[in-house]
C-alpha cells in the first residue's frame, strides 16, 4: 500500500497541536498535507516550529493552506524557498479581522527561488507577484488562480495580466481583487503609454472574478475571449459613475451567462445584483456589487449598471428586491429619490413577477404610482404579480397602483404575505 501512497493520496496531515517533529520522526516518507485555515485560533509557538519543519521537506509537501496573523505569516512564507516538486495545492491568507491597510506596509512575496511545477491551485491574498518573475513561467498547470487584496504599490497593467494568462491554458477559475480604488484616469492614462497588445483565449475558464475600477476591467475584457464562462463575479468600488460598454459586449457575446431571474439585495456598504438561470438556481450566472454606503445612492448606482447591461437584465422574468440581513444604521436609512427608483426599475421590462422587501414597500409603492402624465404600464410593463410581507398598515399599500394597471387593462394580482 505504502508503495501505492501518491495514486491512492495517503497523506500524513499537519493541523494545529499536531506532533509534527514526532510524525516525521515515526512515520513512512508519505505525502505531507500542511493545513492550518483557522481564523480563530493563534498560532502557538509549536505549531509554527511544526510548520517550518515540514517546509523543509520541500518534496514530500503536496498541500498547504495557512491562515494566520500576518507576522507570522511573514515568517512562513519566507520558508517557501527552493523547489517543490509535488505541491498542487498553496493558499495563504491573513486574518479576516486583520485586513492590512496601506500604512502597514505588509506586501507578501513569494521567495524568489520558489518554484512549484506542478502547482494546480495558488490562492493568495495581499501579495505582490514581480512582472517577468521566473515563477509564473512555471504556471501552466495552474486550474485556480486567485490574488486577493493586491495592494496598490504591486499593481499591474492589464498587458501584465494578460501575458500572465496566456501562460495558463488549464484555467477553470480566475479572481483578480484589487485592495483600494484605482481612479479611472490613471487606469487611462496608464493605457495610452503602454497600449494592451496581448489578446488570450481561455477554453477552459468557467468563473471569472473581478474587484477594482470599473475601468480596469473594460481594458481588459475586449482582449479576453472565455468561450466556456459560467459565472462572472464583479465588485466594483464606489465611483460616481458607471461606464461598462465592454463588460455590456462581452455578456451578450457569452453562451454560458443565461439570465431568467434577478435579485437585488441592498447592504449596507454596497448594493449586489444577482442573476440566475432559472428560479430555482441556487449559484448565479452574474454577480455585480458596487460600493457605496446610502440607500438612495445605491438605488441610483444599481439603475446606472441595469441601463448598462438591459440587455442582460431584460431576459429576467423575476426581480426580487431585499435588504441584506445586517443591522442599518440611521445614516443609512435614507429614501431614494422616486425618480431613481423609476429608472431602475425602467430597464427590467421582461418582468413578470416581482417580490419587495416589506422595509421596501413605501418607497416602491410611491415609485409605481402612476404620475401626472405617466403610463401605469411605463414601468414593468409585463408584470403579472406583486408579492410582499405586509406588515402593519401595509396591507394595502400597492392599491393605487394595482387600481390605475387594471383601469389599463393590464391587470396584476397582488399577494401579501
Amino acid at each position: 500500500m505504502l508503495e501505492s501512497a501518491f495514486h491512492l493520496r495517503l497523506s500524513l496531515v499537519c493541523v494545529r497541536g499536531s506532533p509534527v517533529a514526532d510524525m516525521l520522526a515515526h512515520s513512512p516518507p508519505l505525502p505531507l498535507i500542511i493545513d492550518h485555515y483557522d481564523e480563530y485560533h493563534d498560532l502557538t509557538a509549536k505549531d509554527e516550529e511544526g510548520i517550518l519543519l515540514a517546509l523543509q521537506h520541500r518534496d514530500r509537501v503536496r498541500r498547504i493552506r495557512l491562515v494566520n496573523p500576518i507576522p507570522i505569516l511573514q515568517r512562513l512564507v519566507n520558508a517557501l524557498d527552493g523547489e517543490f516538486p509535488i505541491l498542487e495545492y498553496l493558499l495563504i491568507m491573513h486574518r479576516r479581522y486583520q485586513i492590512p491597510t496601506i500604512e502597514h506596509n505588509t506586501n507578501f512575496k513569494l521567495p524568489e527561488t520558489f518554484r512549484a511545477p506542478y502547482l494546480r491551485h495558488l490562492l493568495l491574498e495581499n501579495f505582490a507577484l514581480l512582472i517577468g518573475s521566473p515563477l509564473l513561467t512555471t504556471m501552466g498547470n495552474l486550474v485556480t488562480l486567485s490574488l486577493n487584496q493586491i495592494p496598490p504599490s504591486a499593481s499591474f497593467h492589464p498587458n501584465a495580466l494578460l501575458q500572465w494568462l496566456s501562460l495558463m491554458p488549464q484555467l477553470e477559475i480566475l479572481g483578480i481583487s484589487f485592495n483600494s480604488h484605482f481612479p479611472g484616469r490613471d487606469i487611462e492614462r496608464d493605457l495610452l503609454r503602454t497600449p494592451i497588445r496581448t489578446r488570450v483565449t481561455l477554453p477552459n475558464l468557467h468563473w471569472l472574478g473581478f474587484q477594482g475600477a470599473s475601468a480596469y476591467l473594460e481594458a481588459l475584457l475586449p482582449w479576453i475571449t472565455i468561450p466556456l464562462l459560467e459565472r462572472l463575479q464583479v465588485y466594483f468600488f464606489n465611483q460616481p459613475t458607471y461606464s461598462v460598454p465592454q463588460l455590456q459586449q462581452f455578456m451578450s457575446t457569452a453562451r454560458n451567462l443565461r439570465v431568467k431571474t434577478a435579485t437585488l439585495t441592498f447592504h449596507e456598504d454596497y448594493v449586489n445584483m444577482k442573476a440566475y438561470p432559472d428560479k430555482e438556481a441556487k449559484m448565479f450566472t452574474l454577480s455585480v456589487d458596487l460600493g457605496g454606503r446610502h440607500l438612495n445612492w445605491q438605488v441610483a448606482s444599481a439603475a446606472q449598471i441595469f441601463h448598462a447591461l438591459k440587455t442582460v437584465f431584460s431576459a429576467a422574468d423575476h426581480l426580487t428586491l431585499e435588504y441584506g440581513k445586517h443591522f442599518r444604521s440611521a445614516e443609512w436609512i435614507n429614501e431614494a429619490d422616486r425618480i431613481q427608483w423609476r429608472e431602475l426599475l425602467g430597464s427590467p421590462d421582461k418582468v413578470k413577477t416581482l417580490y419587495v422587501d416589506y422595509r421596501l414597500v413605501k418607497q416602491l409603492s410611491r415609485a409605481l404610482q402612476p404620475g401626472e402624465g405617466e403610463s401605469p404600464a411605463e414601468l414593468l410593463p409585463e408584470l403579472q404579480e406583486l408579492s410582499y410581507f405586509a406588515a402593519g398598515t401595509s396591507h394595502n399599500a400597492f392599491a393605487l397602483f394595482i387600481d390605475a394597471r387594471q383601469k389599463a387593462d393590464r391587470p396584476v394580482t397582488v399577494i401579501h404575505f
